[in-house]
């Protein structure tokens, strides 16, 4: 299958600000090594979900991707296209073929602006048709994103809607330029279960009726399992595991994927589980650990070469990828 997104060891630094006194005191820079050398691939038409623990570099990775940051080291291709060295001038006619779906509908649509004008805006930024023309492209979206009819929306302000109406409005909003990609920063998170529910369903239709691929960016595995195609594993700015979302959910590899799915509530009380249970929290990203990343809450660390030697993703059969010492791969 043809691909839309491939990131090659790709990483962000973030200098860290220190006072006056620290300045002088600590002759070397300290960076937060949000992501830090991570490589995947998105192929059209699928739901790649990113998962893990706060902190662990998932939307930091989104916004990379789509350079609303700049990276500090690696490769971003769009279409075939490196974006690492494009300037934001240069940008801007690739931004059409790329949105994003913020995680807050309450915080990423401007109150003093009817959703009319939100959605017209990224046309109009753009300069893409005549006002006519926008307002029927404005309804076509709304109609999208099941807002029906149109009429009933387009004059309203977003604090007079639902929260999933905001959020299908913020995700029309992405839709409107006729992106061929869009990152899902934990789009439903906010939301009641109900509601959840209706807007994932969208995403999946969208996927179907128009072949737009997903970043979807997420902590919950359960939801993961049931929208995702594929599915990544991150800690602390690692991919630890990669796969098919059976293979990732259903025959979890690395200890910490294992203790990310021991944790899902399952609703049959009988159900046999092994619980897998790290303790502490995720270390800094300033100074992470040496070797392993995940060693110092690993309850299945393998000897000295957990501490020392940082493990490689491999591929142990089919395509899923681990980066482990117990699996020294095929």
């Amino acid at each position: 299958m043809e691909e839309i997104v491939r990131v090659e060891n790709l990483r962000k630094w973030f200098p860290v600000r220190m006072g006056f006194w620290e300045t002088l005191l600590t002759r070397r820079q300290l960076f937060v090594r949000a992501v830090d050398g991570i490589s995947f691939e998105i192929k059209k038409a699928e739901i790649f979900g990113l998962a893990g623990e706060s902190g662990s570099g998932k939307t930091t990775t989104g916004r990379l991707v789509l350079k609303l940051i700049d990276p500090t080291s690696g490769r971003i291709f769009f279409e075939g296209r490196d974006l690492a060295p494009l300037s934001e001038k240069e940008m801007k006619p690739v931004r059409k073929r790329m949105q994003i779906v913020f995680q807050d509908p309450y915080e990423s649509l401007n109150p003093r602006m009817t959703i009319a004008d939100i959605m017209a805006e990224p046309l109009r930024i753009q300069k893409i048709g005549s006002e006519e023309e926008i307002e029927k492209r404005v309804h076509q979206a709304l109609e999208n994103v099941q807002l029906v009819p149109p009429e009933e929306f387009l004059f309203r302000f977003p604090h007079e809607l639902s929260g999933g109406q905001r959020q299908r409005v913020a995700t029309g909003r992405a839709l409107v330029l006729d992106p061929s990609f869009i990152v899902a920063d934990e789009p439903v998170s906010m939301l009641d279960v109900s509601i959840r529910a209706e807007v994932l369903n969208l995403m999946v239709e969208l996927v179907r009726k128009f072949g737009v691929s997903f970043l979807y960016i997420t902590h919950d595995l359960a939801l993961a399992r049931h929208i995702c195609d594929r599915i990544a594993i991150m800690y602390l700015g690692k991919i630890m595991e990669k796969g098919t979302a059976e293979q990732v959910i259903l025959e979890p590899l690395h200890p910490y994927t294992q203790a990310l799915i021991s944790a899902v509530p399952v609703p049959d009380p009988e159900s046999a589980r092994v619980e897998v249970i790290i303790k502490g929290e995720i270390p800094s990203p300033i100074n992470p650990p040496p070797g392993c990343r995940f060693h110092t809450r690993c309850p299945v660390v393998v000897g000295e070469i957990c501490r020392t030697k940082e493990p490689q993703l491999v591929d142990v059969g089919n395509g899923h990828m681990v980066a482990c010492h117990l699996y020294p791969g095929k």
